[in-house]
């Protein structure tokens, strides 16, 4: 693992915009993005992060009404916005429709502009029926915030151990979670982050919905956990903007005293 020097350069605040999603109803839905992008903007922060499928909710029998063609309106809008804001905006996901199928798609853009990377769920929900709606992505996922790496996943991946370690081998710092997680398991829901942040050495930044659809309420609990796994900050199941400061040094730190990475023997896991 390489090692980074311990100035403000490895510092990064991050805004998590816990969002109510209004089922079914793009309009309603990116009408909500702005004044949280400004938000954050305002609080200096240097990325925000939305939840899961944050243009429609789980509409899956709609998506051909409702899912965004190509992405073209979600990379639109968060190209401009953060451009005009200067801020790092990562999408959460969205719902999309492309390439004769429908994915649940994450977009995140630099404070230029431009698109630093995509990302299709790849491990799909079927307690919710995504996989009888939506196609599988197949790619890893990672970009770098201030020149720190990082890494995205979407909501039901976190299950799935081995997917968030694939994606720590290349050094990320940082792992995204946008989610729509129920409120029944929200127990689970934090801990399995903080059981991702203690075996990846990494902080884990989530992001989940409130409010409800026609058929689950969601817990929200947006939260951020560092690399021994401790809970930094927790929000209600409210609607709300919170902004929290990271020191990504500490990933040396956690990794330095107990070195997981290089003891790790792959040839024996399957």
């Amino acid at each position: 693992m390489e090692n980074h020097s311990g100035d403000d350069e490895m510092k990064i605040k991050i805004a998590l915009a816990q969002l109510d999603i209004v089922f079914g109803d793009p309009d309603k839905n990116f009408a909500q993005i702005e004044p949280n992008v400004q938000n954050a903007a305002e609080q200096q922060a240097d990325i925000i992060v939305f939840p899961e499928m944050w243009n429609t909710g789980y509409d899956l029998t709609r998506l051909d009404k409702v899912a965004d063609k190509d992405g073209q309106r979600t990379q639109q809008l968060l190209s401009e916005l953060a451009k005009k804001y200067q801020i790092t905006v990562h999408g959460g996901s969205v719902s999309t429709a492309k390439h004769g199928a429908f994915y649940n798609t994450t977009y995140i853009f630099g404070p230029d502009g431009t698109l630093l990377t995509t990302y299709d769920k790849v491990h799909l929900f079927g307690l919710m029926h995504e996989d009888d709606y939506l196609a599988a992505g197949v790619e890893e996922d990672h970009f770098q915030i201030n020149g720190i790496n990082a890494a995205s996943v979407i909501c039901y991946d976190i299950r799935f151990p081995e997917w968030l370690r694939t994606l720590s081998l290349d050094d990320s710092r940082i792992l995204f979670v946008p989610a729509e997680w129920p409120t029944s398991r929200i127990p689970q829901w934090r801990r399995l982050l903080a059981a991702r942040a203690i075996e990846n050495q990494s902080f884990v930044v989530a992001v989940n919905r409130v409010g409800s659809d026609p058929d689950n309420p969601f817990g929200g609990h947006s939260g951020i956990y560092n690399p021994m796994g401790d809970e930094l900050l927790t929000l209600d199941d409210q609607p709300r903007l919170k902004t929290f400061t990271i020191d990504t040094k500490e990933t040396d730190d956690a990794r330095g005293f107990m070195p997981v990475f290089d003891d790790r023997r792959p040839e024996l896991y399957r």
